[in-house]
């Protein structure tokens, strides 16, 4: 890791000089604008670029509806209820923040926030109503403090939403690339963005490697969960835009913030990849957090005991573990009776009972699992990051609204708001020259980039044990740096197959080796932010620092990758954000 510094702003961003190792494209598309991710956050940008007359392509790594939107149960916060008001909305994600948020980009979620709610209604979204009446019915989750969570189908929101924005796709007619995983950003000479490459698994009008050419990418990827053995996020949740961001010379931020869900259906100490959410909504209903023996842990820890902030709850459960000597804790709603699990939550008690558990009969097991990353690709209110022409929203971007810890049910709103400010950006711009014009002209000239050694896909497994017994809901510097040592191990190996390929048999390119391969990138950095924060904050939890420390580290860690491949760090002065670039446009007006 290099020494730490204090940020100077932005300026001319190098490129890394590394790619994955991939073919050649053998195919390739123009476009004006290329999204990358089908989520809340990918559609929304997209259908509005589209409407801006900008020739949209969305490439997404399964099919359309198939990414972490889905998967979201709890809902959409926002200020939609009598009595509430975006400034309670906002102190509540302050609170929640520890410190870390950017208190421009929270006003900027949570007073566009509402009528990009009635916006996706517009688009065919159905929230659950109040019975007998129109009126959205809002529940609460835990670190707010009114009743401001839109839900649908009861505990199926994200499926909802994914389904209203993937028929306004298909009925917009948006060309679309499913089961394409991205390799990595192409650049002009200038360093600006000028498309990606991707590969393509077998399906479809294309196969294997190509490009799409587009003057504008936006990021909307997702999370990296999988980096972890157990989590909640789906198996495509590899880090690959953060990973892509990171080889094209972009700033991520705020890493070692990864939330972990306190109330994950516990399986077993043996349990691996993604597992069953149990949603903060079940709590915000009135389920109580109990041990073995029936005894509520969280009342007297908060004001809000079982709604306290997500990393709050989830250090209290650890810690009752730890003193009883067991795995897990328990979610009791028996008191809900059978007629509302099955109403409200009828996908969690699906879930649990598909592992033969009754919620109406007895309590959950739980324990916390990686469940989201606050940090990612540093961007700014417009969404752009510090590479001209790239974007990033949702889950994949650091935005600077959850600060050290993300408030319940903000991520599908942050995708939203910062999804449409992205495309009123790109449409604010001079739309770009045709296909045949640019074919016309000189041929965009891009660096040459040295091939970054893949992973064996068997790697997987490794890294996510290391970082679960090293870089997960509790750490230290003893395993941080254990943890370091180990991935620095699986780096060194693959680079040594790679340059003895004659007596070695190093990986061959294809997608289980990327995802890997973006696995161990991701990892490094969290761990080396993790080391260098020494203290805990938020769902940073460093059990040889035990107390925030504001003086020291109020403050953000700009990141990028140095010329030796590893992670270069430079704090924030503030915990405000240096801007990622001075392009001279005007900021465009709110949606």
């Amino acid at each position: 890791m290099t020494a730490t510094g204090t940020g100077t702003g932005p300026g001319p961003v190098p490129g890394t000089g590394i790619r994955l190792t991939a073919p050649a494209p053998g195919w390739s598309i123009e476009a004006d604008v290329v999204v990358v991710g089908s989520g809340v956050a990918g559609l929304t940008a997209a259908l509005r670029c589209a409407a801006a007359g900008r020739r949209t392509v969305v490439v997404t790594k399964a099919r359309l509806d198939d990414g972490s939107t889905r998967w979201a149960q709890g809902g959409i916060a926002a200020a939609l209820g009598e009595g509430d008001t975006p400034e309670q909305h906002l102190a509540d994600t302050l609170v929640a923040g520890a410190g870390l948020c950017d208190e421009e980009a929270v006003r900027t979620l949570v007073t566009e926030g509402p009528d990009a709610v009635h916006r996706l209604i517009r688009s065919g979204a159905r929230f659950d109503t109040a019975p007998g009446s129109e009126e959205i019915a809002l529940t609460r989750e835990g670190g707010h403090h009114r009743r401001r969570i839109a839900h649908a189908g009861g505990d199926a929101t994200g499926a909802e939403i994914s389904r209203a924005l993937v028929e306004a796709v298909r009925a917009a007619g948006l060309r679309t690339i499913e089961n394409a995983l991205v390799l990595d950003l192409l650049t002009d000479a200038d360093g600006h963005t000028s498309g990606v490459t991707l590969h393509v698994m077998g399906e479809g009008q294309h196969d294997g490697v190509g490009a799409v050419h587009a003057p504008a990418v936006v990021l909307a990827t997702g999370g990296m969960g999988q980096v972890f053995s157990a989590t909640t996020n789906p198996p495509v949740s590899t880090g690959d835009g953060v990973a892509l961001a990171l080889r094209a010379g972009a700033e991520v931020s705020d890493l070692e913030f990864v939330q972990f869900h306190p109330t994950v259906l516990y399986l077993g100490p043996e349990a691996e990849g993604q597992q069953p959410l149990i949603s903060e909504a079940v709590r915000g209903e009135g389920a109580h957090l109990v041990d073995a023996a029936g005894t509520r842990f969280m009342v007297g820890q908060h004001e809000l005991a079982e709604l306290a902030p997500r990393d709050i709850v989830a250090k209290a459960i650890m810690r009752r573990a730890h003193e009883q000597g067991v795995a897990h804790m328990y979610l009791d709603g028996r008191h809900f009776g059978a007629q509302m699990w099955e109403s409200r939550f009828p996908t969690i008690l699906a879930a649990c009972r598909s592992h033969d558990i009754d919620p109406v009969t007895e309590p959950i097991p739980v324990a916390p699992a990686a469940h989201y990353a606050s940090g990612g690709v540093r961007t700014d209110l417009r969404g752009r990051t510090t590479v001209p022409g790239l974007y990033a929203c949702g889950e994949v971007a650091c935005t600077g609204v959850h600060g050290a810890n993300r408030l319940a049910s903000n991520s599908l709103l942050e995708g939203l708001v910062f999804a449409e400010r992205i495309a009123a950006d790109i449409a604010a711009r001079p739309a770009p020259e045709s296909a045949a014009a640019r074919a016309a002209g000189p041929a965009p000239a891009s660096a040459p980039r040295t091939p970054l050694p893949l992973l064996a896909p068997e790697a997987r497994g490794a890294v996510q044990r290391i970082m679960t017994a090293g870089a997960g809901v509790l750490r230290s510097a003893e395993s941080l740096a254990r943890a370091a040592a180990e991935l620095e191990s699986i780096r060194r190996e693959a680079a040594e197959a790679s340059a003895a390929r004659a007596t070695h048999k190093a990986p061959e390119p294809g997608v289980e080796a990327w995802e890997a391969t973006n696995l161990l990138c991701v990892a490094r950095v969290l761990v080396a932010a993790a080391q260098r924060r020494t203290e805990t904050r938020g769902c940073h939890w460093r059990e040889d620092h035990p107390e925030r420390d504001d003086a020291s580290w109020r403050r953000h860690f700009c990141i990028t990758l140095d010329a030796e491949r590893a992670p270069a760090l430079h704090t924030t002065a503030t915990a405000g954000f240096p801007p990622t670039a001075d392009d001279g446009l005007p900021a465009p007006a709110s949606p």
